[in-house]
Order: C-alpha cells, then sequence, then structure tokens
C-alpha cells in the first residue's frame, strides 16, 4: 500500500480444543530464496497474539524465478510453547488509479497489474471504498471484477461529505491468494464540504462551567438575590414592630 509492505500475524495455541491467542513472544521474519534463509527481523505479539512486521525495503527482497516472494515466520519456542513456523508466499502486484469526471459525473478508475512482467490482472475483484471515521463507505456496485485490460471504473456520488470537500477513496485486492491484500489510495475533490457545526466556543446547557448560558447565570441569582432581599425585609419589618 503506497510503497508501503508488511505482515499482519496472529499467534494461538489449541488448547482443549480451543484457540489461545499467545501474547509476548518474539516472532523472527525470514526471506527464503532456494534453500537459504535471510533473516529481516523479528517483532513481539501484543496481548491480543497480534503483531504487525514491517518490510522496510521492498526493493531488497529477492524472489524466486517465477516472480514469487517467499517468507517464513519462525518461533524459536520457550518454556510454555514448542517452536512453530508458518510459510507465506505471494507476488507483487500494484493498483494504478485515475481520477475522471464525465457529464458532471465523476469516477474513479483502477488498473490491477502484476509488478514483475507488468501484465494486467483480469476477473479479479476490487473493492472501492471511502475511509471514514469506523468503517469504510463501499461505492459502486456490489462486484467490480477487473476486464481484460485489468480495469474497473465506479462512479462516486456527489453527496457525500469530506473535509474541505475532498474524500480519500480506497481500492482494494482483499486476501487473494497469489498477491495478498493490494491497496492504493486516492485524494478526490469530489465530496460535499462538511459544514462545521461544533458548540466548542459557544455558551451551551452542555458546555463546561466556565461557558455557562448567560440566561443560566442572571436569572437564578436575581431569584436568589429577591427571596433574601424579602426576607431581609420581613426581618427589617419584624424587627421595627417589636420595637414599637
Amino acid at each position: 500500500m503506497d510503497s508501503i509492505s508488511y505482515f499482519n500475524i496472529k499467534a494461538f495455541s489449541r488448547v482443549n480444543r480451543e484457540n489461545i491467542d499467545v501474547s509476548d513472544i518474539d516472532l523472527t521474519v525470514y526471506n527464503e530464496i532456494d534453500d537459504e534463509n535471510i533473516e529481516l527481523g523479528s517483532t513481539t505479539t501484543d496481548r491480543n497474539g497480534e503483531c504487525k512486521f514491517i518490510l522496510k525495503n521492498f526493493n531488497t527482497i529477492a524472489s524466486d524465478s517465477t516472480g514469487t516472494y517467499n517468507f517464513v515466520v519462525k518461533f524459536k519456542g520457550n518454556d510454555t510453547y514448542k517452536k512453530a513456523s508458518k510459510s507465506v508466499s505471494f507476488k507483487d502486484a500494484s493498483i494504478e488509479t485515475n481520477l475522471t469526471t464525465k457529464d458532471s459525473i465523476n469516477y474513479v478508475s483502477a488498473i490491477l497489474k502484476e509488478t514483475i512482467t507488468d501484465s494486467v490482472l483480469s476477473d479479479k475483484l476490487l473493492n472501492v471504498q471511502v475511509q471514514r471515521l469506523f468503517r469504510p463507505l463501499k461505492i459502486g456496485k456490489e462486484f467490480n471484477m477487473t476486464d481484460e485490460n485489468g480495469s474497473i471504473i465506479v462512479a462516486v456520488d456527489n453527496d457525500i461529505p469530506g473535509i474541505n470537500g475532498n474524500l480519500m477513496i480506497e481500492v482494494t485486492l482483499s486476501d487473494s491468494d497469489s498477491y495478498g491484500t493490494v491497496k492504493a489510495l486516492v485524494k478526490a475533490p469530489y465530496g460535499t464540504p462538511i459544514v462545521e457545526e461544533s458548540t466548542f466556543d459557544k455558551r451551551t446547557m452542555w458546555s463546561p462551567r466556565n461557558k455557562t448560558p448567560l440566561f443560566l447565570l442572571i436569572f437564578p441569582n436575581l431569584i436568589i438575590f429577591g427571596i433574601w432581599g424579602f426576607i431581609l425585609f420581613l426581618f427589617y419589618n419584624l424587627f421595627k414592630i417589636s420595637k414599637s
């Protein structure tokens, strides 16, 4: 994704017919070339048994004669768990995106290619979606299959809100057996500008104490002073009666 490649790794153990997450273990990643393993680095699982290993310089990683990259993730073992390893192989692919407007309709197009052969990949499912805060918003048809030219084209609605009218669009090839997950990001000025509706600096009922609405400061205090003034007036009259 945008010149960054990484592995999402999860470690677990089968205990009493249940998968138990294995946390705080060190995993080492190797690049397999013929019969040789070249160490690329290590990573440690979190409390959920998950970790991410970033391939810092993908250009230095070697592939075999078919253009396939082979890796193995190894765990050396400890007092609790036996050693284990997992191999993964994939070919490098890329997604080229382009923005166009025709007849007042905005489109995003994409071409999926295999990098080493520079050949297009047809009949592959690409997901097109707009980045959102919690979950991406899918756009276009439910299934966007690349044609014989390895391309798709998807219309983008003009009523999707975005900061300053900009949308961050993702075009993704997800969980491919041959290529893994490939993602391209493109910033498109196709959205509806978000209108600022924040009341942070205004005096509202839900504001902090230093921004209390003025009517809540004035009227309650007038009522309190009025009640105390009436009580003092009564005491003054009672004092005059007792003196007369």
